[in-house]
């Protein structure tokens, strides 16, 4: 294709509505002026057919409105829809010009289309493809309508795109009202969303598998627990309610078509509430909360600042995306809300990394071994979840870029389902390197001589007599002169060497 081939797909694609619901209700909208044509997109969507169920578009109360102005004369509203796959054949050029969506006089020449209507080229897969619906406006008539409950079948997997357009220059002004309902053959859910329903009910055992082993353990020996533990149970809890959430907020998606804004906002107010403690348990754990340090001090306030700044701006961009209409949002709109999100993100990754910084220097000057084995399998760990953050990004931001027009929907999913997977792997790296055990507290911070020492290093100073006494045994401190010996008056001798 040519450039202004390429440049007119792409209006064509930021015109579309790719809505988050299977029901799309129009209300009074207007037409938008695309090239020699009036253009309204009623949707676009990935729609799976299986022999066993039918799926369909259908249409309903779709009524058409002009002004009275042009109510003299006659008028022609055409239905479009075609799958992405066949974007090429609406619409055609002159002599290799700018491409138009309606036929002109000389591309009625060249092409045989008929001049004043939408120019369609048969799809070589089904020369009934893609369908053109036609409705008229009467003399001195100022609505028209579709017939109610009007269906077109699907039966080729693909995404599909709806328009309705107008040619005649004298329908400026035409506005729309009524309903969509597009159906897959597995229920209402868009093709693009269904995997995610089955990804949830996976998500929902793995996190049901992790709390039931965490809990066990942090009941077993809840004598222990450590205040960092108690945190981490919060954000295993929030994980496993979220995930039962999301669930039951995609199966009532497909099968009544609807998203309710009560339970979805109760989805992503869950979901920022976790994301917003996971990422507080992460910086305080760098921090060496409880382990190096038994509070925060003066940096609480700050923490608890940059988790309300956190958790509000998730709030927001998630009920911005998931609750109500996003399609109506322009680009710049929708950056403006990503951009709060992701400068936070960034800001407590720099925080976090500061920190565990200078949690292991600390441990090292108090040579605390086992404390140290533990927070460098930590970094570790953060280390690769933020490498294969930017590595997903990346590859996020190909595969947007190579696909302008959804043709790979039915993969799309993975791109959500990554975040909420590698969310899962810290959380069990954290888990399993702070489980609860009868030896928990030898990982608290202690302001006794032990905190020096690492406890499993120094040797035993005590030893049982069959009779129950207790004696003290041989100690050896290294030194250049020789080796020191307690004996069992505790008065020390000391064997020179020769």
């Amino acid at each position: 294709m040519g450039m202004n081939s390429y440049i007119f797909l792409l209006i064509l694609t930021f015109l579309l509505k790719p809505g988050n619901a299977s029901i799309h209700v129009y209300n009074q909208e207007s037409f938008n002026e695309v090239g020699n044509s009036y253009l309204l997109s009623g949707g676009s969507e990935g729609i799976s057919s299986s022999s066993h169920s039918r799926s369909f578009v259908r249409f309903d109360n779709i009524t058409f409105r002009r002004p009275k102005s042009t109510a003299k004369s006659r008028g022609l509203i055409q239905v479009v829809l075609f799958e992405a796959a066949d974007r090429n054949n609406i619409g055609g050029s002159a002599y290799g010009g700018q491409r138009s969506i309606c036929c002109t006089s000389d591309l009625s020449k060249l092409q045989g289309c008929k001049q004043g209507e939408v120019i369609r080229i048969p799809s070589a897969n089904d020369l009934n493809w893609p369908i053109i619906l036609k409705l008229h406006f009467s003399r001195n008539s100022l609505s028209t309508s579709m017939k109610n409950h009007e269906e077109i079948s699907i039966s080729k997997t693909g995404m599909y795109n709806l328009f309705f357009i107008a040619c005649d220059p004298k329908l400026k002004g035409v506005v729309m009202s009524g309903k969509t309902v597009w159906k897959n053959s597995d229920g209402y859910l868009p093709g693009r969303m269904a995997p995610l329903m089955r990804f949830y009910v996976f998500m929902s055992l793995v996190y049901f598998l992790l709390a039931a082993i965490w809990f066990t353990q942090y009941i077993r020996f809840r004598k222990d627990i450590l205040q960092l533990q108690h945190c981490i149970s919060a954000v295993v809890g929030l994980g496993f309610f979220q995930m039962i959430l999301w669930y039951f907020e995609y199966a009532n998606f497909n099968s009544t078509g609807m998203r309710p804004v009560v339970l979805t906002t109760w989805v992503v107010t869950v979901g920022a509430v976790r994301k917003t403690i996971a990422r507080l348990l992460v910086l305080c754990v760098s921090m060496g909360y409880g382990v190096v340090r038994p509070t925060l001090g003066g940096l609480t306030s700050k923490v608890l600042l940059l988790g309300i700044t956190y958790f509000l701006a998730s709030e927001l961009l998630d009920i911005t995306e998931y609750v109500g209409t996003i399609n109506d949002l322009s680009g710049r709109a929708r950056l403006f809300l990503v951009l709060p999100d992701a400068l936070l993100d960034a800001f407590l990754i720099l925080w976090i990394f500061t920190a565990l910084s200078k949690t292991l220097e600390q441990l090292q000057v108090k040579r605390s071994a086992v404390k140290l084995d533990i927070y460098r399998k930590f970094s570790n760990a953060l280390a690769a979840v933020v490498f294969a953050s930017v590595a997903w990004i990346a590859y996020e931001l190909y595969f947007k870029a190579t696909d302008p027009f959804s043709e790979r929907w039915q993969s799309a999913w993975i791109i959500t389902a990554f975040w909420d997977i590698l969310a899962f792997a810290l959380l069990c790296v954290i888990c399993y390197l702070w489980a609860p055990s009868q030896s928990s507290q030898r990982y608290a911070y202690s302001e006794e001589l032990g905190e020096e020492f690492d406890e499993e290093e120094a040797q035993s100073l005590t030893r049982e007599k069959p009779d129950g006494d207790i004696s003290l045994v041989e100690k050896k401190e290294k030194s250049v002169g020789g080796t020191r010996v307690f004996d069992e008056d505790g008065e020390a001798e000391e064997d020179k060497r020769e």
